[in-house]
């Protein structure tokens, strides 16, 4: 890439993918230069230092990720959104495992770091993916946390190469999947009205008819 190109924006990506292919403890201004065909002191126009430049491609995971649930999970509610969401986190790190990481080792700066915006992004595609179950609002965090924790250690385990045994990992993740789908179903109100229910031993009441034209509760649009 000639010199003459470079901006902040372009020099962020060319070093998002550079870690995303050499891991984000192995960036350096002089490999990066390198890779872009200049010299390390023609990166200091565009960034002040390398930490800077790491806390650019932390804003860029960041804003990617909640992009790439928010996408997947358009149109879906439930268990639909729960899985397509939880799927595309896992793609998501396996393809930009770098840059992931590098979301994984930023903090906030200040109250205008544009890294908390880029966080509000995923955590708003977190809770999209959620509403469906509908959880009562002082759950919602913890269940935020609880999925985050597990897809986390799975996709990280996953790119780091952890999975040895002769099993196939994708049977495994929808395994996954599907327990933290009863997890959750078994934590919303509308199980626990429903479990009384059956301990009394009452029957359920009539099934109330859909409103014509209605969406699901839940749907993301």
């Amino acid at each position: 890439m000639p010199k003459a190109r470079l901006t902040p924006a372009s020099v962020t990506e060319a070093a998002a993918a550079l870690v995303d292919e050499v891991g984000f403890d192995n960036l350096s201004m002089g490999l990066l230069a390198e890779r872009l065909g200049v010299k390390t002191p023609s990166l200091y126009k565009h960034v002040t230092s390398q930490a800077e430049l790491a806390h650019r491609i932390a804003v860029l995971a960041m804003t990617e990720a909640g992009d790439t649930i928010r996408d997947a999970i358009q149109g879906r509610s439930g268990s639909d959104a729960l899985a397509a969401g939880a799927q595309a986190m896992r793609t998501y790190v396996r393809e930009h495992p770098g840059r992931y990481a590098a979301a994984n080792a930023t903090r906030p700066t200040g109250p205008d770091d544009p890294f908390i915006p880029a966080s509000e992004r995923v955590l708003a595609s977190w809770a999209a993916m959620l509403s469906g179950y509908g959880l009562d609002p002082d759950q919602e965090i913890h269940a935020m946390r609880t999925l985050r924790s597990v897809l986390h250690g799975f996709a990280t385990l996953e790119v780091a190469g952890g999975f040895q045994i002769d099993a196939s990992v994708d049977d495994s993740f929808t395994w996954l999947i599907n327990f933290i789908d009863q997890g959750l179903r078994a934590g919303t109100p509308t199980s626990s009205h429903e479990r009384e229910r059956t301990a009394r031993r009452i029957p359920p009441g009539p099934a109330l008819p859909a409103a014509a034209g209605g969406h699901r509760r839940g749907d993301v649009r």
